[in-house]
């Protein structure tokens, strides 16, 4: 490569810290300013016209254009304001350049589009997407459940862009080594399908047995040609995401965030909430309000750690019950999901279940410790909810995952004021911390995916793991988990943002070591702290 086409090639281009030997060396004599700049220079540059941008979209427009340009630079900026960029690079500001990605289209980002009316180029464009590099991590999407806004079709894409630039910040995977993917089934928003700007297909989703060897065409094809990759799947539709991980999750690292990554983190914020406490987890009674994908994957990845310490899942699912638009799921239910059906309860437990229709009845009768909202119904968990649990538990654990703010059960300055200053919260996008009244400032913990995947996808790679395991998962639980300091008032039960790079090593290395243990590793590490290290990729010319 020389002159232009260096310079049209994010993963090569420096601009103008090109110096005057590469100048001459690369044919850009001429083609930039005369005088040479340091990254830190660029960094400064960059930085102070990003704080010229009026608002959060427009700030990720600039940064994902820098992306578009001169990768190095970006992650070497990112690295500088990690606290301050993630919620415009990823949550909450990702939602809504998903729901303008059409109109905002300028550039593919390196993203391999699979269209599913044409399988037969499934190999060619992830090929082409590739362009000749080494595949390490794959980050797909069909974008049908994007949590909190649902189906957005080809335009979700960008969560799988936003995804992988969360790996590379938190966890330093090669930007080289990564590939996100599209898969263009059609899509269900009639908005979208109106829309002359949309760049997808413009029909409704395709279903059934068409899908679903599509998919599977599509992840033997990435096997054969990244025979290193770890494979993420992120916001499938309900009625496939679960298929699909189950399909491949024995026989390839993969990984399902909303399934998986969402479960892994309440649970290290249920092991950091117990740690502030001094509870045992075994005497907690744990509730979920939403049963969608969401909320029973987070279900079953806290429920395997009441088995870990001891439990058998008879006894386990004894601590467990879940609340969707019906009430609390009981099993004569015929429109239970198959993932809802292991939670529900029978009708015989209780002396009022045909009362148990609304979230407060369900608090006062199952009196749960724990309560998880998935619900995307604003507003409701209100002063008696959190009233009725103060009632049952001496600290309720009490976290919003519904994305984005606005659809928020409540909001945690309430929670804490309604409990007196005992509620341990925990929220999925970035909040303000809280004094309350008695005048401790409270810190609230971000229950968010990205301070467990990136760790975990590098460690399995590090390993080169023949498949993810629940041990490895139960490693990363507990890597995170730890990490919360239970003598600070006020404390929060999730490392904060600030600390992600040290969060993302260290998830890593204790999944690699557990890998390890459990035999999984296909490359053998003397010293896994060294080869975690070795792989990390740092942001310099």
């Amino acid at each position: 490569m020389r002159g232009q086409e260096i310079l049209n090639n994010p993963f090569l281009n420096k601009g103008t810290a090109f110096t005057e030997a590469e100048r001459e060396e690369f044919g850009l004599t001429g083609m930039l300013p005369a005088h040479v700049q340091t990254i830190q220079e660029q960094a400064d540059q960059a930085y102070a016209q990003y704080l010229t941008k009026v608002n959060d979209v427009e700030k990720r427009i600039f940064l994902s254009t820098l992306f578009d340009t001169n990768r190095t630079l970006f992650y070497y900026l990112v690295d500088q304001h990690v606290a301050e960029f993630m919620p415009v690079v990823y949550d909450p500001t990702i939602a809504d350049t998903i729901e303008n990605y059409s109109a905002l289209f300028v550039n593919p980002q390196n993203a391999a589009f699979l269209d599913i009316n044409h399988p037969e180029n499934i190999e060619a464009t992830l090929k082409n997407a590739a362009d000749g590099r080494d595949i390490k991590l794959l980050v797909a999407t069909d974008a049908e459940g994007i949590l909190g806004i649902g189906d957005w079709g080809v335009q979700g894409v960008d969560i799988a862009v936003g995804k992988l630039m969360v790996y590379t910040a938190a966890a330093g995977i090669d930007p080289a080594s990564v590939l996100p993917v599209s898969v263009d089934a059609g899509t269900n928003r009639k908005e979208l399908l109106a829309d002359p700007l949309y760049l997808g297909n413009r029909h409704e989703r395709v279903r059934g047995d068409q899908y679903f060897e599509f998919i599977d065409k599509f992840v033997k094809t990435a096997q054969s040609l990244f025979p290193e990759m770890y494979l993420h799947f992120e916001d499938f539709g309900r009625s496939t995401a679960t298929k699909i991980l189950n399909t491949y999750k024995n026989e390839w690292p993969t990984f399902n965030d909303d399934i998986q990554g969402t479960g892994i983190v309440v649970t290290s914020a249920v092991l950091g909430a117990l740690a502030i406490t001094g509870e045992d987890i075994k005497t907690q009674t744990y509730l979920t309000y939403g049963g969608g994908l969401a909320g029973t994957g987070i279900a079953n990845r806290v429920l395997a750690e009441f088995m870990q310490q001891g439990l058998s899942e008879e006894e386990a699912r004894k601590h467990f019950y879940m609340v969707d638009r019906q009430g609390l799921l009981f099993d004569d239910d015929e429109t239970l999901t198959p993932e809802q059906k292991p939670f529900a309860r029978s009708r015989s437990e209780f002396e009022n279940a045909d009362e148990l229709t609304d979230l407060l009845s369900v608090v006062k009768t199952v009196k749960p410790t724990v309560l998880v909202g998935t619900s995307t119904n604003p507003g409701s968990f209100t002063k008696e909810v959190v009233e009725a649990m103060v009632a049952n538990t001496d600290y309720p654990k009490i976290f919003l995952l519904s994305n984005p703010t606005k659809l928020h059960e409540a909001m945690p300055d309430d929670l804490i004021k309604w409990s007196d200053g005992k509620a341990l919260v925990a929220t999925g996008v970035p909040v303000d911390p809280v004094t309350a009244s008695n005048g401790v400032t409270y810190e609230i913990g971000q229950a968010n995916n990205m301070l467990v995947y990136p760790g975990l996808g590098l460690g399995t790679i590090v390993a080169k793991a023949k498949v993810l395991s629940d041990g490895m998962i139960s490693a990363a639980a507990h890597a995170l988990g730890g990490m919360v300091d239970a003598s600070q008032p006020g404390a929060p039960v999730l490392p904060p943002v600030s600390r992600l790079s040290e969060m993302s090593f260290r998830v890593a290395v204790a999944v690699a070591k557990q890998a390890v243990a459990e035999g999984l590793n296909q490359v053998e590490i003397d010293d896994v702290e060294a080869a975690v290290k070795a792989a990390q990729w740092t942001p310099e010319y």
